[in-house]
């Protein structure tokens, strides 16, 4: 007989489906072996149920690489503003992988305690400026962030040490997630997570992936690096040319507004170190 349910965790060549509220675990049919696709976290899949065997995937939604998951409805980015140091590089290459990928992206602020009066005003003129322009943004203990997860399949993605683990535990302190110190001299925590697996947390599921820091821009155009700086596309019809790209052409809209202080400087420099312009 033949049933239909979601990967909720991988464990080498273990596939644990969830299958309504029964968790079964499979193998993968070795017909994978020979096709373009084989089964992710995530992925909705049919199994042979008596002999515990996934037999076909879904059609995905999404899938990213780095962590290996598909069908992701929100990625929260969490972004720590000291130890490791905030990054706005970081912060502004995974919203553009986010955005690509058509990913809602959620930017949590962690470690807002542990900083002075005056980094903490700068951080929030970052915080301010991405809700503005229309992201969700939180700090790391401000609940309302819990209301984002119902119903969703979340993946939380962003530095080691930023404080992914501790968030998670935050949110439901039954799940008990490792915590490692941060090394002052790499200004990274250790890899504390050694899977992807789907939690349920706040009425929907989280994955609690490993950290990581190494972020690419595999299969994108510098045209999708643009389109993907959700500000820019607010403007764009008032450049000269139709597919301005916003660095050396006459008559830019992006440029005037960076000059006059509506778009962040910081996005704009970010664009251009992106695609390789700075």
């Amino acid at each position: 007989m033949d049933k239909t349910g979601k990967i909720i965790k991988q464990i080498s060549n273990d596939y644990s489906v969830l299958i309504e509220h029964e968790t079964v675990v499979c193998k993968a049919r070795g017909k994978f072996r020979n096709m373009d696709i084989s089964p992710i976290v995530g992925d909705t899949v049919s199994i042979d149920y008596g002999n515990r065997y996934i037999i076909s995937i879904e059609k995905r939604n999404n899938e990213l690489v780095r962590p290996r998951i598909a069908n992701i409805d929100n990625a929260v980015i969490v972004t720590s503003v000291q130890i490791p140091e905030f990054s706005s590089n970081l912060l502004d290459k995974l919203l553009v992988i986010i955005e690509y990928n058509r990913i809602n992206p959620i930017i949590c602020f962690t470690k807002l305690d542990i900083v002075d009066a005056t980094k903490k005003e700068e951080i929030k003129k970052y915080m301010n400026y991405y809700q503005k322009i229309g992201y969700a943004v939180y700090a790391n203990t401000d609940e309302k962030i819990k209301d984002e997860f119902k119903g969703k399949i979340t993946v939380f993605t962003g530095q080691s040490g930023a404080g992914k683990s501790t968030l998670l535990n935050w949110l439901d302190n039954s799940l008990s997630i490792r915590t490692d110190e941060v090394s002052i001299a790499l200004g990274r925590g250790k890899h504390t997570t050694r899977h992807t697996e789907l939690i349920d947390v706040c009425d929907g599921l989280i994955a609690d992936t490993p950290g990581f820091s190494a972020v690419s821009f595999d299969g994108m155009t510098n045209a999708d690096i643009r389109d993907n700086f959700i500000e820019f596309n607010e403007y764009r019809d008032l450049c000269a040319y139709k597919d301005c790209m916003h660095f050396d052409e006459p008559d830019c809209e992006i440029k005037r507004k960076v000059e006059e202080g509506i778009i962040l400087s910081s996005r704009y420099d970010n664009y251009l170190k992106f695609i390789g312009k700075r």
